[in-house]
């Protein structure tokens, strides 16, 4: 075992993530056991084509080039749609894009590089979206957003729009995607969605905090001063907000537009979402899940993400967990809509930002 992997080992942060994590799982399959709901059936897509005006439905899969993001673009291309592949690596896009076409030589695919962790990223891939698919004649519009892009960053940095990269990657980015693809969901005639996937290590969350300082991840900084960066609390946090996210969304558009939102929660699933840390640490903890029944691979863990894109819109606002159609309740704190309305309030003024900096950028 090298320096940093025994440095990490003597962290309350890895131990949070041994234990307390576990901890949060099981006591997610014990909720599923007990009153886990399984009425919740998928709807089968329409191929013809009568989904979006004439073209198959558009789903656009954020971090689709490994583990979950593959699978579900996968997944989603065989249930019909034209499958919109987002990633930050233009060669991961290809290589990734070939694979699905080798197994489904009919899928109807597309590629675009975004960075969820820059907002001038994210807002260049919505021009290269929206021109897309003007030229190819559709309706102006799409029909399903998955947000499964996702990091475990071990180290505090900053990103250029000043937020810590973790925290704008798993929830500020996703925010501000979906924000600026509004439109084009709303501009559906047919019933759009937005599926989060978020995490049961939200239930580790006891208290909510939702200033700027936050938000930006500024006290997740300021904690690695002189110390370790908290990685565990601050994902924890990240998909807590998500899920928030995912319920005020739900609050404010599924009546008033008939988009829904699903939140889904994959469990523990063989990704590289550790690649940042020690390979000896990542490796034993993907073993010790394994013995434990608990680690799923991507084909099986995708099954609670694609409950949630093929569920009835009367699904909105439910919590995704185990497969087979079944929900479950997430933790009594991720329920306060106080709380909820002041994050979106939050988030939004930081969205605001950086469209005004992006404008004032522009006219110099």
């Amino acid at each position: 075992m090298d320096r940093e992997a025994l440095r990490m080992v003597c962290s309350l942060e890895f131990w949070r993530m041994g234990i307390v994590w576990t901890l949060s799982l099981l006591y997610s399959y014990l909720l599923l056991f007990l009153h886990g709901r399984t009425a919740t059936s998928r709807c089968q897509r329409d191929v013809g084509g009568r989904d979006s005006g004439g073209g198959r439905p558009i789903c656009v899969v954020t971090g689709a080039t490994s583990g979950l993001g593959q699978a579900a673009a996968a997944a989603l291309a065989r249930e019909g749609y034209h499958v919109v592949l987002a990633g930050r690596s233009t060669q991961l896009l290809s290589k990734t894009t070939e694979e699905i076409r080798r197994q489904q030589p009919d899928a109807c695919l597309e590629a675009f590089q975004v960075d969820l962790s820059s907002y001038m990223s994210i807002k260049k891939f919505e021009t290269s979206l929206s021109q897309w698919i003007r030229d190819s004649n559709q309706e102006p519009s799409i029909q399903l957003l998955i947000n499964n892009a996702g990091m475990l960053a071990k180290s505090h940095r900053l990103t250029e729009d000043g937020i810590d990269e973790m925290m704008q990657t798993n929830y500020v980015g996703p925010f501000m995607l979906t924000s600026i693809l509004l439109p084009l969901l709303k501009n559906s005639h047919v019933p759009s969605r937005v599926v989060n996937l978020t995490s049961f290590t939200h239930r580790c969350v006891s208290e909510i905090d939702v200033s700027e300082e936050a938000l930006r991840g500024v006290k997740f900084g300021q904690r690695s001063v002189g110390g370790s960066y908290p990685l565990a609390s601050t994902y924890e946090y990240t998909k807590f907000c998500l899920l928030m996210f995912s319920y005020e969304l739900h609050r404010q558009l599924h009546l008033s537009s008939g988009i829904s939102v699903m939140a889904a929660d994959p469990g523990v699933v063989e990704t590289g979402i550790m690649r940042e840390l020690p390979p000896c640490l990542s490796g034993f903890a993907f073993f010790v899940l394994r013995v434990m029944n608990l680690l799923q691979k991507p084909d099986i863990g995708i099954d609670a993400v694609i409950d949630a894109a093929l569920a009835p819109p009367e699904a909105s606002g439910k919590y995704f967990f185990g497969g087979n159609g079944r929900t479950v309740r997430s933790s009594a704190l991720s329920y306060d809509m106080e709380a909820a309305k002041k994050l979106w309030a939050e988030s939004s003024a930081l969205l605001q930002e950086l469209q005004l900096r992006d404008s004032e950028f522009r006219r110099n």
